[in-house]
């Protein structure tokens, strides 16, 4: 407790057979120990006190040290030396105020240069004729409490932001609209240019971009796909060549593919602070639950449109697929040739060697047929031991080379599969191909390939036959 030129007034006994140095007076010393008293309520209940003088400088300052300054160092000198931004026509100066106020806030300097903002209570001294002289007032240190409201609001404001990210993505239903909606959601909440969730897989161990919401991404995959590869348990930050400020946050899926939501502002923008890495950290559990999601619903998708066995599109698929590939082939001015396929002496091999060797035959028969034809042709098991091929582009003798190729590899392969004992295995094929513009409707083509194939089955089996027109 400290001001200016104040006398030692402390109202001790005087030793016995010395003067007192003022005589006993019970008012005088009741006042002081009234003032004591205020002092001692003070520094129970604020942080700093102090007065000052018309001019703004300290004439009485407590506690000592406050905030790190000593009393000395602050007596005489004016309180806008505290003030952490200095003092203009708007900034509030507790320290000369023009009329009373509570609780009115403004950071001031620590000694150490940290700041600290206090709620000051503050009145002005006047004189008889009601002029300023000088003040008097209190602060209250509210740094601690501000940062846990700020906390607070912080930890509120993300919530709402991913309870918004949650309710756009349960609008969606299928898995590729609801990443767009978590990610268009996010970009907003940030101030972001873009964001993107990019993955790493043990197939495919180059960072790719799966999705991706607002601009920018190409300008930043290099920096992200280095960021992916850094070690990290948390968000990682860096700075693209040409400014961009990156943020990217890790996440494993249940189904072992390493994903890294990301997020990007402009060149040369403010770099990302602790709530916007707290934001997209929160945010990549929503983004690894719709990537699960996704990856489920392609697999059930990949499920639906394909054989269980053999891997090759089911009957519903292909037909799908081939009407699709007809659209594109009469715009293009282009043929199409369809190919069936059904195994000779299975029924026999499967009764007597079994199922599982039944299987077995049906799955190298698939391999077969992917080997003959190029990458781009459909391929099908339509049931059974029946098979269908589509190849666009193709026409008759394209098929009918293909056909030839089954024709003696089949039976080879699936002889030394069977063994010796089993019946010939082979294979009875049936082509329709057709024509460019032609409007044939599928069911034609196919009644047509059937016929086909079944002509051969009653000539003798193990070869195959074109349907050369639409009325044969």
């Amino acid at each position: 407790m400290t001001e200016l030129a104040t006398p030692d007034c402390s109202g001790s006994a005087t030793p016995q057979g010395a003067d007192p140095p003022y005589p006993h007076d019970p008012l005088r010393d009741a006042l002081f120990d009234s003032r004591q008293r205020w002092r001692d309520l003070v520094s129970l209940g604020a942080d700093l006190a102090f007065e000052t003088d018309v001019w703004g400088r300290f004439v009485f300052i407590m506690p000592d040290p406050a905030f790190g300054w000593t009393a000395g160092t602050l007596l005489g000198q004016p309180g806008s030396l505290l003030l952490a931004n200095g003092t203009d026509s708007s900034t509030f100066d507790p320290f000369r105020p023009n009329t009373s106020m509570r609780r009115r806030r403004a950071w001031i300097k620590r000694a150490d240069s940290s700041a600290a903002c206090l709620a000051f209570s503050v009145t002005p001294l006047t004189d008889e004729e009601g002029r300023i002289i000088g003040a008097r007032g209190i602060g209250i240190d509210m740094t601690e409490y501000d940062a846990r409201d700020a906390q607070v609001a912080a930890s509120l404001r993300r919530g709402e932001v991913l309870d918004h990210i949650l309710w756009r993505v349960g609008q969606e239903v299928l898995a590729p609209r609801m990443m767009s909606a978590a990610l268009g959601a996010l970009l907003n909440a940030l101030g972001a240019e873009g964001t993107a969730v990019i993955v790493v897989t043990a197939s495919a161990p180059a960072a790719e971009l799966v999705h991706q919401a607002g601009g920018g991404a190409d300008a930043v995959m290099h920096a992200a796909a280095r960021l992916m590869g850094t070690p990290s348990t948390g968000p990682l930050q860096s700075t693209n060549l040409d400014g961009r400020p990156l943020l990217l946050v890790g996440c494993q899926t249940r189904f072992g593919s390493q994903a890294g939501l990301l997020a990007w502002r402009t060149p040369d923008s403010r770099p990302w602070d602790n709530e916007e890495r707290l934001l997209l950290g929160s945010a990549s559990n929503i983004i690894r639950m719709v990537l699960e999601h996704e990856t489920i619903q392609r697999e059930m998708a990949r499920q639906a449109r394909t054989d269980p066995l053999t891997g090759l599109l089911n009957r519903r698929a292909f037909l799908e697929e081939v009407e699709r590939h007809i659209d594109r082939l009469d715009r293009e001015d282009l043929p199409g040739t369809l190919m069936f396929g059904d195994l000779d002496h299975f029924k026999p091999v499967n009764d007597k060697l079994g199922h599982e060797v039944g299987d077995q035959v049906l799955v190298l028969t698939a391999n077969l047929l992917r080997q003959v034809v190029r990458p781009s042709d459909l391929v099908a098991r339509l049931g059974g031991d029946e098979f269908a091929v589509w190849m666009s582009g193709a026409d008759h003798l394209t098929a009918a080379e293909r056909a030839d190729r089954l024709r003696e590899l089949v039976p080879i392969e699936l002889g030394e599969l069977v063994g010796g004992d089993a019946p010939r295995l082979s294979m009875s094929i049936g082509i329709a191909t057709r024509r460019a513009r032609s409007q044939e409707p599928i069911d034609s083509l196919i009644r047509r390939a059937d016929m086909a194939m079944y002509e051969v089955k009653r000539t003798g089996r193990g070869h195959w036959r074109v349907s050369l027109t639409e009325a044969d």
